[in-house]
């Protein structure tokens, strides 16, 4: 039964959101048994966003302006995003996570359906799309796992199809990064682990959590299915707000308990 309107799916990954960045800023203070089902509930997050990321985009009168707010969000939360997910605990060198928030994740989705419906040629789409845009999605949250599911909420015309295929895909495809770095951890020594790329090297114990992303995003496809294409109550600006202030207070006690290494502050 479809009784899951828009503002309820947005709380959900609000929700799933917050568990998830507080699983990963905290971890050192979180036990394994909670830890693993508030990452998981991270899994939730941006498929949702993605699957209205691409409704907006159809439906905005003003694409313009979409963008001026979410790159303005963006810039205000970036240092934010880095400071509670980008120094990993224990003060280790590599960072945990890419340089660049969800948003603009989100305006290189977006700028990637302008493509995709401006370039008439599907190959051309596809050559410049594994050349150009899968290496600098790197730089972004959810990397090119993220892009392409919003390019999969866009493309897919079933809709049955539409609401579960890209969060599934999105989940596969983490599992097997996570098991892959997994493998990598317990096989480079530990003298060695400076070496590797920003990304790769994790608390062991947060490692152990990783593969559990793909129950949330599995669980997303059950959610969308149950959207009833309605709009609910109107969320305007709230999650623009939230993203950044829940941020600055997962910083703040992360400070308050000495949980990061921040030679700066």
């Amino acid at each position: 039964m479809q009784n899951l309107d828009a503002y309820k799916l947005k709380w959900i990954a609000i929700i799933g959101m917050v568990l998830s960045h507080m699983a990963i800023t905290w971890w050192e203070i979180i036990p394994t048994w909670l830890a693993l089902p508030m990452y998981a509930s991270g899994g939730l997050t941006f498929p949702i966003m993605a699957f209205f990321v691409v409704e907006g985009y159809r439906h905005t009168s003003n694409l313009k302006r979409y963008f001026l707010r979410l790159l303005m969000f963006g810039l205000i939360a970036l240092p934010l995003h880095i400071l509670a997910l980008g120094i990993p605990m224990g003060g280790a060198n590599p960072t945990v996570y890419p340089l660049l928030n969800i948003l603009f994740t989100i305006i290189l989705s977006l700028f990637v359906l302008i493509l995709y419906d401006k370039i008439k040629s599907r190959i051309l789409f596809w050559i410049l799309y594994i050349i150009l845009i899968v290496p600098f999605s790197m730089l972004f949250e959810w990397w090119f796992i993220g892009v392409t599911m919003v390019l999969l909420f866009h493309i897919i015309r079933n809709e049955s199809a539409r609401r579960i295929v890209p969060p599934i895909f999105a989940g596969v495809l983490h599992f097997g990064l996570a098991l892959s770095s997994m493998i990598m951890v317990g096989m480079v020594p530990i003298e060695y682990m400076d070496l590797l790329p920003p990304g790769v090297v994790f608390d062991p114990g947060f490692v152990r959590i990783m593969p559990f992303f793909i129950v949330g995003c599995l669980l997303a496809s059950l959610l969308l299915f149950n959207y009833n294409n309605e709009r609910g109550k109107r969320m305007k600006y709230l999650f623009y707000v939230i993203y950044p202030v829940h941020f600055a207070v997962l910083v703040g006690v992360a400070l308050a308990l000495g949980l990061h290494d921040i030679p700066w502050f």
